[in-house]
């Protein structure tokens, strides 16, 4: 079987618990605590580890990156930019230096979002994104911008740094609607998917696959996903329970709602698969929806023993997924666990694009 790339996930978004919803303050999003978190996940073996963004949580992603690169070595950092947030050519020139940085290590995933405060309906926001992304590739491969768009009106040429750094690390890119889906077909590297039934992932691949095809591009895809592995499946599901037992209805509620994508097709999709499970909150064999009962965006997790982990990602490899972004409660504690139990049982390396 081929090899994939095995990420984890910094929690630079106040997404740290041991039971969820239950702040503990040495857990919270700080320079410290998620310089903690890489280094743990370097220390484990992983090829990558995404750092999110979020406006009203946490810290600072790109920030964040820039002071804990020379502090890796061996690990490729997936830093989320917020389309919007920053003026291109500037972010394509952070995000260049950052790569100078990193010595080549670096990954981007686009976030496509509404800024605080802002309205705009899926069209025009999957409009900007387009432009954003096609604009920062240019630049980033170390080429003039010209460009007279709805969003982005720029007629410069490519900051010094791009062109040294050149060409544009690879992008990573998800939504699940119909705009986002010809957003990823055009400009992604990484199509990536949140959790669904194995069915259902079948359908996005064939279906990206062939939206794809149409620009004559192929492209990756990518699973982003919870885990809870122990050494007993019994031992995996009382971990699973105890991580939500202190979250009630309004709480999860308050903590969901807290996210600037909290109504996007995606999100709505990780609420009908809860509905959807059985009693204990499974959608199909080791994909618990439970988690997502107090967190938005990603919202199910694999539960089981590592060779029931491991059985399950070999079946989302059969179906084509290229990489995962793995996370787990507290992080730092379940990546080491994950590394030690699972990743032994599967081949890794970080991904290729040439």
């Amino acid at each position: 079987m081929n090899s994939v790339e095995i990420s984890w996930f910094g929690a630079l978004c106040d997404d740290d618990y041991e039971q969820l919803g239950v702040v503990q303050p040495e857990l919270r999003s700080s320079w410290e605590h998620c310089l903690s978190i890489v280094t743990a996940a370097e220390k484990s073996g992983f090829d990558s580890i995404l750092l999110p963004s979020g406006y009203h949580l946490g810290i600072d992603t790109v920030s964040f990156a820039s002071s804990i690169a020379p502090l890796t070595s061996t690990m490729k950092l997936l830093v989320a930019v917020r389309c919007g947030e920053v003026w291109v050519p500037q972010l394509a020139r952070q995000l260049a230096t950052l790569n100078q940085t990193l010595h080549g290590r670096l990954n981007i995933n686009i976030i496509s979002s509404e800024m605080p405060g802002e309205r705009l309906d899926g069209p025009s926001r999957y409009k900007r994104t387009t432009e954003t992304m096609q604009a920062l590739r240019t630049l980033m491969n170390g080429d003039r911008l010209d460009v007279d768009g709805d969003y982005l009106q720029f007629h410069v040429d490519a900051p010094r740094i791009c062109k040294e750094t050149s060409p544009a690390p690879p992008f990573y890119f998800g939504g699940l609607s119909d705009e986002a889906r010809e957003t990823a077909a055009q400009d992604a590297d990484v199509y990536l998917m949140w959790p669904d039934t194995e069915d259902e992932i079948a359908r996005i691949i064939a279906d990206m696959s062939r939206r794809a095809s149409r620009y004559e591009r192929t492209v990756k895809f990518g699973y982003r996903v919870h885990v809870v592995v122990r050494d007993t499946e019994s031992a995996a599901y009382d971990a699973a329970a105890h991580l939500i037992s202190a979250v009630d209805t309004q709480t999860g509620d308050a903590i969901r709602s807290k996210s600037l994508d909290s109504t996007s097709v995606g999100v709505r999709r990780q609420a009908e698969l809860r509905q959807a499970a059985d009693g204990d909150g499974f959608i199909e064999d080791n994909l618990w929806t439970g988690i997502g009962t107090a967190r938005s965006g990603c919202g199910a997790a694999i539960v089981g023993t590592p060779a029931q982990v491991a059985t399950k990602i070999r079946r989302y490899q059969d179906l084509g997924i290229d990489a995962f972004i793995f996370s787990g409660y507290p992080h730092r504690d379940e990546a080491q666990r994950f590394a030690s139990s699972v990743m032994p049982l599967l081949q890794h390396a970080p991904l290729s694009f040439s």
